[in-house]
């Protein structure tokens, strides 16, 4: 592998994790910067017709669950990418105002062209949120501002 290649793979990771960086200290205006203009958000468990599609409609899916949250943090895990496309392996832990709490295990795939992250895949066991949730968690994401949808059927 060449030096460039190297160098390259480290920025690629570098945008990864400055990116969940953000997250994890819900800097929304950060974390924006990070996304390309057309990047495609997928929950996986939920399916592809409920994606977000760029930075504004990704922070509006995103803070959703996140946002109420007492205490939010992502714990950095493997990664592996080929300069491209980036595997990262981590955890979450999530605790709510009521005293609820999770730990949510992840596997996160990401897209980066040109320093930004174009795709943005999370596997997650939503079991696992629902199981330790607050009972109001599915009514509360059911009643929020949905405008963020987009239907990446085919896209993903």
């Amino acid at each position: 592998m060449s030096v460039e290649q190297v160098s390259g793979l480290a920025r690629v990771e570098a945008t990864v994790h400055g990116m969940w960086g953000a997250l994890s200290a819900r800097d929304w205006e950060t974390l924006k910067t990070y996304l390309s203009p057309d990047c495609i958000y997928l929950d996986v468990p939920v399916g592809p017709a409920a994606a977000a599609r760029g930075p504004e409609d990704i922070v509006k899916r995103l803070k959703i669950g996140l946002e109420p949250l007492a205490s939010y943090q992502n714990f950095t895990g493997l990664m592996v990418s080929n300069g491209v496309d980036v595997m990262y392996e981590h955890h979450e832990e999530w605790h709510w105002v009521t005293g609820e709490s999770a730990v949510l295990q992840f596997v996160s795939v990401h897209q980066v062209k040109d320093g930004l992250i174009t795709l943005w895949k999370d596997y997650w066991d939503m079991g696992a949120l629902a199981d330790h949730a607050p009972p109001t968690w599915m009514t509360d994401f059911a009643n929020a501002d949905m405008s963020w949808v987009f239907d990446a059927t085919g896209l993903v």
